[in-house]
């Protein structure tokens, strides 16, 4: 087998398997608010961590792809991801809770960055669009892990013994699979961050992965308490399997979309989609309706991401690593007023209401990524 396709592969398995871990937690959340007999705005507030400490891996970031391949971070941040997942589950009062959480967002962020800068350098080794695909995989491991947690709901099986199960399942796969990672990939321009003014290449995707992060971690974090609190559903997953469903399956289409329609209209359709998906959610708040919408919103979600990393990668100004590591902050933001925004709106109002939100925000994908290829267009030119 050519040694890019192995690399493929052994990337695909971290996205995969990312997914699964990360979908593992966010389909416990309401167990977790449950447990600690949370309200909204308190489970707001601890899911505040996440992003303040994602924020706080900024400087990290950025000095790791700059002294490192991508590989070295990419392992070392999964070790922690995976004990810190472990670590969720065990967690008996808040502070170890968000402790945890603290620690599981760090070592996020910093896999992050290193799966999606090796996706770009195994992109430049294909001549057919695949960033998409690594997307797809990742969301596919958060179906599975999305579907095991149902059967662990089903079953009653412990948080503990769920959390510490998966974790065990993907570091050990995940050091097996560490020797087939990309190597060689450091970049020796374009690693030091400029402070001053913003390049607005830059600007306008972070603007852009900003809007699409509130949309897709609030689904990520309040999904199930929507179908639990809202939808009186008692296996309170099945709104959450259906969103990461049909964004797996997108995912996989969505560098085939893009070929189609272009970049511009492929961000259109994903605002229309997402705001009437939300919509359909909202005025419509039972099981099989609700999952519709959660399918809307599950397409419209799944090309933003991929799409927007792949451009970043074009940077002139910064190296792909660098570009991306940025672009994550704007992503992390989002996640920092997305989901704690939606709790503080659902204890003021109802988390119905607070859902209108994410219909404001899918409609404004389409100025902003208008604004972004005009100004592309006038570079070129």
């Amino acid at each position: 087998m050519e040694l890019r396709n192995i690399q493929r592969i052994a990337l695909s398995t971290y996205f995969f398997l990312s997914g699964i871990c990360f979908a593992s937690w966010a389909s416990r959340i309401p167990t977790i608010k449950d447990f600690f007999n949370l309200n909204e705005a308190e489970l707001g507030t601890i899911l505040l961590a996440m992003p303040i400490s994602s924020l706080i891996g900024l400087p990290f970031s950025g000095w790791l792809v700059s002294k490192f391949d991508s590989r070295v971070p990419l392992i070392v941040s999964f070790i922690f991801f995976s004990i810190a997942l472990t670590c969720i589950g065990f967690a008996t009062t808040t502070f170890w809770l968000v402790l945890s959480v603290c620690l599981f967002s760090f070592s996020m962020r910093i896999l992050n960055i290193s799966v999606n800068t090796q996706s770009i350098t195994i992109q430049k080794k294909f001549e057919k669009r695949i960033v998409g695909a690594f997307h797809g995989l990742w969301s596919t491991g958060g179906l599975v892990g999305v579907a095991f947690s149902t059967l662990m709901v089903k079953m009653d099986i412990s948080m503990q013994i769920h959390l510490l199960s998966i974790s065990i399942f993907s570091l050990i796969v995940a050091l097996i699979t560490y020797q087939f990672a990309v190597k060689g990939d450091i970049s020796t321009t374009g690693n030091k961050l400029i402070i001053g003014k913003p390049d607005p290449f830059i600007l306008y995707l972070g603007i852009i992965i900003f809007l699409a992060a509130i949309c897709e971690g609030g689904m990520f974090d309040w999904s199930g308490v929507y179908f639990k609190d809202v939808v009186k559903e008692e296996v309170f997953t099945y709104g959450y399997l259906v969103f990461m469903g049909t964004m797996a399956l997108s995912r996989f289409f969505c560098d085939r979309l893009v070929d189609v329609f272009g970049l511009q209209k492929t961000y259109i359709l994903s605002s229309l989609l997402i705001a009437s998906g939300i919509a359909i959610a909202i005025i419509f708040p039972f099981f099989w309706p609700a999952l519709l919408g959660f399918c809307f919103v599950g397409f419209g979600t799944a090309a933003i991401f991929p799409v927007t990393f792949s451009l970043a990668g074009t940077s002139k100004k910064y190296s792909p690593g660098m570009a991306i590591s940025i672009i994550t902050t704007y992503a992390i933001a989002g996640m920092l007023i997305g989901p704690p925004l939606i709790g503080y709106l659902a204890h003021a109002f109802n988390l119905r209401s607070a859902f209108i939100i994410f219909i404001l925000l899918g409609f404004i994908f389409i100025p902003v990524s208008r604004a972004f290829f005009k100004f592309q267009s006038k570079q070129i030119l």
